[in-house]
């Protein structure tokens, strides 16, 4: 059953919009648990230099937290982006049971695009229930792409 909620992923999009201002890569995640938010993100790899600093990372840092454990088997993750390979790693070792993507990457992406490593039960074997909600990410991620390139015209 798909309990898919559009005001979680507008919110993962305003994240997105936040790390767009900052000239981040605009990716905006968000966790539920219960249907209430325990964490909100967006990539801060450019501000910290550091390469870990991914929206989902951030989110399951903060919500393992507020949870008082790094099992999330039973939270929700809402993110802009599709995972890489490194967040698709953090998002199966925290056992998150449900994964909603605005976007996909055609070129990291790691749960339907590019290395599709949850479909192995083998690599995965709990239940990581996944859609594709076609939302404006790509129109925001192609803006923000266009504007780094433009800059490095100059």
């Amino acid at each position: 059953m798909d309990n898919y909620n559009p005001y979680f992923m507008r919110l993962a999009l305003k994240n997105a919009v936040k790390a767009y201002y900052k000239n981040e890569v605009p990716v905006g995640c968000v966790i539920i648990r219960n249907n209430e938010i325990i964490a909100q993100a967006y990539n801060t790899k450019n501000a910290e230099q550091c390469v870990t600093r991914h929206a989902e990372l951030i989110a399951i840092e903060q919500a393992s937290k507020n949870k008082g454990s790094f099992i999330l088997d039973d939270c929700e993750m809402y993110v802009t982006l599709e995972p890489c390979l490194m967040c698709i790693g953090a998002i199966i070792q925290s056992r998150i049971k449900k994964l909603y993507i605005g976007a996909t990457d055609e070129t990291m992406g790691s749960v339907i695009s590019k290395i599709p490593i949850i479909k192995d039960e083998l690599v995965y074997p709990y239940k990581l229930d996944y859609s594709f909600k076609k939302t404006i990410s790509s129109k925001i991620l192609t803006r923000f792409f266009k504007k780094i390139r433009k800059k490095d015209k100059i």
